[in-house]
């Protein structure tokens, strides 16, 4: 299973990561066991939504640029549409 720091850009992952900070520098917490809680959340938030997210999304949109970097596919669209079951957004 690939793992992606991606989801450390999240609320969660943001909040996650400055609260593991402040535990390392008041010494709470060793800098190795913080790196292995990332490690362990970049793991369970894959797993988490690939196991329990069912919803599925249409995009639509002019294709700006795209690239592949460290095995991550990034499109950047304009006036793009986004539809999933019930809603729909430009």
């Amino acid at each position: 299973m690939a793992t992606f720091e991606l989801y450390r850009r999240s609320t969660i992952g943001m909040c996650l990561t400055e609260t593991l900070d402040e535990m390392v520098s008041s010494s709470t917490l060793s800098p190795e066991l913080a790196i292995q809680v990332l490690v362990q959340f970049d793991k369970s938030m894959t797993e988490a939504l690939e196991s329990q997210v069912k919803s599925k999304v249409s995009i639509k949109g002019h294709l700006h640029t795209y690239r592949f970097c460290d095995n991550v596919w990034t499109f950047i669209l304009q006036d793009a549409l986004f539809k999933n079951e019930d809603t729909q957004e430009n």
